[in-house]
C-alpha cells in the first residue's frame, strides 16, 4: 500500500534566509505547485491525502474544492505554517471544516514539530502524522520510536516512512537520491513494514526565478520543478508497475481499526 501525502501550504522557504514573502505571495506560489500536483495524480488516478494550512484553504477554496471532487482527502496542516501556535489544531480544524463541509480526520504538524497528543485527541482527530523517525542530527532524531503505524492513546500515529537504519525517504530525499535507489529503498520498505508513505510541498514543483531560488538551500533547489513533476510522476508508475495500491490516511485508519 502506498500513501502519498502533501503538505499544502503557503511558500515561506526564503523566509528561513531573511527574505519575507506574504502570505498572498506564498499561497499563490503553491498554488501552481498545487496545481501541477493534482495534474499528475489525475493523470495516473491516484488518490492522495493533502494536509492543508488553515491559510491555504481560505484563499485557495477552488483548488481544494477540485481536490475534493477528485477524490483526495483534506486534513490539517495548523493554521499559519511560518509561526505555528498551540491551539492551531483545534482552529485549523474549525476553520477548514467550515469551508470544505465535512469532517477532517488527520493532521500534521508544521516541518512535523511535536504537538500536544492530548489536544489531538480533545479535538477529534482520528490519527497523526507529525512523526518523522528518521536520523537527521539537528533535525529529526526520533530514533526511540516506531518506524511504523501505532495507537497512541484513541489516535493512530502515521509517522513519515524511513528504512529499517533510518535513512529517511521525504521529500528532500526524492530530490536528493539516486532515484533508482530511492526506488529500491522504497521497494524494501514495502517488503517489511506492508506500506510506504511519503510527503511532499506544492513549491518543490515549481521553476522558481533566480531572485527566489537565491534564498533557497541548493540542496532545496535540486530537482525543483519540472524534474521534481518528472521524479513524482515516475515514482508513481513505479508503484503501479509494482500493483501497488494507493490509499489515503483516512481510508488506512479504517482498515486498521476494522
Amino acid at each position: 500500500m502506498i500513501m502519498l501525502s502533501f503538505d499544502i501550504e503557503e511558500f515561506d522557504v526564503p523566509r528561513e534566509k531573511g527574505l519575507n514573502i506574504s502570505l498572498q505571495k506564498g499561497v499563490e506560489v503553491s498554488k501552481i505547485g498545487f496545481k501541477k500536483i493534482l495534474d499528475i495524480l489525475a493523470q495516473n488516478d491516484v488518490k492522495a491525502t493533502m494536509f492543508c494550512t488553515s491559510n491555504f484553504v481560505e484563499n485557495a477554496s477552488p483548488l481544494i474544492n477540485r481536490a475534493m471532487v477528485e477524490g483526495h482527502e483534506i486534513a490539517s496542516h495548523g493554521v499559519d505554517h511560518w509561526n505555528p501556535k498551540p491551539d492551531d489544531p483545534k482552529i485549523s480544524k474549525q476553520r477548514i471544516e467550515r469551508i470544505i463541509d465535512r469532517e477532517v480526520l488527520g493532521y500534521r504538524q508544521p516541518r512535523m514539530f511535536p504537538v500536544d497528543e492530548n489536544l489531538i485527541d480533545q479535538c477529534g482527530y482520528k490519527y497523526n502524522s507529525s512523526l518523522n523517525p528518521a536520523f537527521i542530527p539537528g533535525k529529526y532524531m526520533h530514533l526511540d520510536v516506531p518506524r511504523t503505524a501505532f495507537m497512541k492513546g484513541n489516535v493512530l500515529q502515521i509517522p513519515a516512512s524511513v528504512t529499517k537504519t533510518r535513512i529517511p525517504m521525504f521529500w528532500l530525499s526524492l530530490h536528493t537520491f539516486p532515484f533508482h535507489a530511492y526506488k529500491q529503498m522504497a521497494k524494501q520498505i514495502l517488503k517489511s513494514d506492508g506500506y510506504f508513505m511519503t510527503y511532499f510541498h506544492p513549491w518543490e514543483f515549481v521553476n522558481h526565478p533566480k531572485e527566489i531560488r537565491k534564498y533557497m538551500l541548493p540542496i532545496v533547489n535540486h530537482n525543483n520543478g519540472t524534474q521534481m513533476c518528472y521524479r513524482l510522476d515516475n515514482l508513481i508508475k513505479f508503484f503501479k508497475n509494482q500493483n501497488e495500491n494507493f490509499s489515503t490516511f483516512s481510508k488506512y485508519f479504517f482498515t486498521k481499526s476494522v
